[in-house]
């Protein structure tokens, strides 16, 4: 059985509910569906950390923070950290990478929006193993992009949509070297690291025009007649434009790169809360903050022309994103042998809108329980949820004496 190529496309603040395949009225994403129709969508996949550098620093070692070496959000991954690009390349993977790293060290006195990080240098033996690596720390410039790396120097500026410039970098590296590779029987493993639709929503999406904020259609647990419900209308508006203009930029890949012989997995690192329970942006364990999309689809088998898509409710996190290429590498099938995914944030975000707490939990497809690190250091439970009857998590069951019982022994588990 010959082993497949690996393209992840990732992106930034992508919520799961926040495409056309998932029923969300306000999404365009005519690419993203059409993915969905030939690939696995696994309905139920989490982050395993709802803030960038911890869910980064998981996906790409296979472990949670902070085993990982990643607790906040200013660590950076050690450069002892062994990642899937060394795994992939112990088995004989040309190892690529594309994009955003949000994984080095950060001067914490800059603007998190802007050029100090956009241009900020990644050394070489801080790029988790990656053979070829050309991205960029952060800066969240969704629009003429910096990037430095294996064939730059220096930082050099790009112009463009930033999700157009990576794709067409990641297109012309697949071409000259990963084709080459994949046709002797040597296969490429690729991640294109997008950050759109993250903040600023209001950048230029690629000539893509902005929906008025009154047209919105909001999430049944977003307080209406307040602040926050004008404050989501208004972010959603351009949070809408980029995933169009992603969605365009994921599509010119998906058609123009011969990916036949490719296994393709998109996903977010993690969401956006948007106004739901009166919150905004992330390290919330709610549904919006902590749910991703997640579509694989699977390397085409000889004489097949079509694949079909399918539905699977597995407990699966991004965590388990690197343990299923290493199968793929060598042959196997991978499985999930959960019935639920862990879910944390080990220390508070420490920014502003984000989740002030720590805590930690689990998520199935029935149930979500939460426990919050409280002042004196004990853990209390904080939220409870029967997900099935309650998507919107509008009612939390943690102060219902009839259940109790039940969260203590799901508690005693965790």
């Amino acid at each position: 059985m010959s082993r497949p190529n690996i393209l992840w496309i990732l992106t930034t603040q992508w919520r799961a509910q926040a495409c056309g395949y998932a029923g969300d009225p306000n999404a365009r994403t005519p690419w993203l569906d059409g993915l969905a129709n030939e690939a696995i969508n696994f309905t139920q996949a989490v982050t395993p950390h709802p803030l960038g550098p911890q869910a980064r620093a998981a996906l790409l070692t296979g472990k949670r923070c902070p085993e990982n070496g990643v607790k906040g959000y200013w660590d950076p991954l050690p450069a002892a950290a062994r990642t899937v690009a060394h795994a992939l390349g112990d088995r004989g993977y040309a190892t690529a990478y594309f994009g955003k790293w949000h994984l080095a060290e950060r001067d914490q006195n800059a603007p998190l929006v802007g050029e100090v990080h956009a241009k900020m240098m990644v050394p070489s033996e801080r790029r988790g193993g990656f053979q070829f690596w050309e991205g960029f720390e952060g800066g969240f410039l969704l629009n003429d992009p910096w990037l430095h790396g294996t064939r730059l120097a220096e930082p050099r500026r790009f112009k463009g949509y930033q999700a157009d410039v990576l794709v067409q970098r990641a297109a012309e590296w697949i071409g000259e070297t990963g084709v080459p590779r994949a046709k002797s029987g040597e296969p490429y493993f690729c991640v294109l690291s997008l950050e759109s639709p993250h903040p600023p929503y209001h950048a230029p999406a690629a000539q893509v025009r902005e929906m008025e904020p009154a047209e919105m259609k909001l999430r049944a647990n977003v307080p209406l007649g307040t602040a926050v419900e004008q404050q989501a209308r208004t972010e959603l508006a351009g949070y809408y434009a980029h995933i169009e203009a992603t969605d365009r930029a994921i599509g010119r890949l998906l058609s123009e790169v011969d990916l036949t012989e490719t296994t393709v997995v998109f996903s977010s690192v993690h969401g956006d809360m948007h106004g739901a329970h009166g919150c905004f942006r992330k390290a919330w364990p709610y549904e919006e903050s902590i749910r991703v999309p997640l579509l694989i689809r699977q390397k085409r088998q000889t004489g097949t022309s079509e694949l079909e898509g399918r539905k699977d409710e597995s407990p699966v996190s991004l965590v388990d994103l690197g343990h299923m290429a290493v199968a793929w590498a060598e042959g196997r099938e991978w499985r999930c042998k959960r019935d639920s995914a862990e879910i944390s944030m080990p220390v508070p975000s420490g920014l502003p809108q984000q989740c002030p707490y720590a805590w930690r939990g689990f998520r199935s497809a029935q149930h979500k329980l939460v426990l919050r690190e409280e002042a004196d250091g004990t853990e209390q439970p904080w939220l409870f949820f029967e997900l099935r009857r309650d998507p919107f998590e509008m009612r939390n069951l943690v102060g219902d004496p009839t259940r109790a019982r039940e969260i203590q022994a799901l508690r005693a588990l965790m």
